[in-house]
């Protein structure tokens, strides 16, 4: 049989998608997004799963796209035109598919992310990296600006630290992504899967529909102005408070009593 592409393991509420393609440094490969896309799709619909980690098999967590797999379009007979408009427009629409997803999403980064691995760092809700971990947008050392990259990594660090990163193609180290927002903490090698489940767990302990509410309302208020923000937190607000889950929580906080087990919903 032949190995899966993502595999998935759940435990606790948890889902765990390890890219498998170690021997391309995970690559996305078209296989390789359709595979990520098939299993965020059905994350994003089992009720079960309340937080996902994204890690990569291997010393490395992603590479990025397939070299190989592109150049091969060359003998099209536009060149590899169409090939390309369609590819990253599914890259874009599976990078999308992390910050749609009702679940919280954690990559687990260990050795590089480059290219569109950084991307996809960037396009998770939260990121724990090992100290040996290194980033880059390095299309630009090879003549390729890396555009579609560059939208998920300036909505996490700012603008400057973003086109210096761009503009270069060096590496940064993990404690300089941290630095920057682009990851919210570093664990040393042997400490990273424990410390990347310590925070999944502390999310998953949450209200189920509170999160999936806040996680929505995050991304749709990031865009607009501040009074349009508002209106939309404040909707948000009054459709968490409508929810069994936080009826239950509020009652038990009025009363003194241990949070209940939540239902989400």
């Amino acid at each position: 049989m032949t190995t899966p592409l993502v595999l998935r393991s759940d435990a606790d509420g948890i889902a765990t998608l390890t890219l498998n393609a170690p021997e391309t440094i995970n690559a996305l490969s078209e296989a390789m997004m359709d595979a990520l896309s098939a299993q965020l799709d059905a994350i994003g619909n089992d009720g079960s799963v309340r937080v996902v980690i994204l890690r990569g098999a291997g010393k490395h967590f992603c590479a990025g796209h397939n070299l190989k797999e592109m150049i091969s379009h060359r003998e099209d007979s536009d060149g590899g035109s169409g090939y390309f408009h369609n590819l990253f427009k599914r890259c874009s629409r599976m990078m999308l598919q992390l910050t749609e997803l009702p679940q919280p999403v954690i990559a687990e980064v260990s050795g590089i992310a480059t290219a569109a691995g950084c991307q996809l760092v960037a396009s998770c809700d939260l990121a724990v990296a090992s100290s040996d971990a290194r980033f880059a947008t390095s299309g630009v050392n090879i003549g390729l600006f890396c555009a579609t990259p560059m939208v998920a990594l300036t909505r996490n660090v700012p603008a400057k630290q973003g086109l210096a990163m761009l503009l270069t193609g060096d590496f940064v180290s993990a404690d300089h992504a941290l630095s920057i927002g682009l990851i919210n903490d570093v664990a040393e090698p042997d400490q990273l899967a424990d410390t990347t489940m310590a925070l999944a767990t502390t999310i998953a302990s949450k209200s189920p529909v509170a999160i999936r509410i806040g996680k929505q309302a995050f991304y749709a208020q990031a865009t607009l102005d501040r009074e349009q923000a508002y209106e939309l937190a404040a909707r948000a607000m009054a459709d968490n408070m409508m929810a069994c889950d936080a009826q239950a929580g509020i009652q038990a906080f009025i009363d003194k009593q241990p949070m209940p087990p939540w239902e989400g919903k």
